[in-house]
């Protein structure tokens, strides 16, 4: 996550105003971006598991229980998040 903020290089802007909105328009976006992050995990979650690896291995690469890499693989949403709007 640290490179993803310093890609972004909201800290780098030194005028308060321009920093601030910045970082706001980045926080309303981020809803949006959460669908494709999701989509690009499952994608590379089922390359991991299409290339050999065992649902062990893939929970441990991402830092989750076996069972959970399997759900990610399926597409299923966590029951801690909201539902999506088509959903709810």
């Amino acid at each position: 996550m640290a490179e993803l903020l310093e890609a972004i290089e909201l800290e780098a802007i030194e005028d308060d105003v321009a920093c601030a909105s910045a970082v706001t328009a980045v926080l309303n976006e981020w809803p949006a971006h959460h669908a494709r992050l999701r989509e690009i995990r499952q994608r590379r979650v089922l390359a991991l598991k299409e290339s050999g690896k065992t649902w062990p291995q893939i929970g441990q690469i991402l830092g989750v229980h076996p069972t959970h890499a399997q759900q990610i693989a399926k597409g299923l949403r966590s029951t801690k998040r909201p539902p999506k709007a088509a959903e709810g």
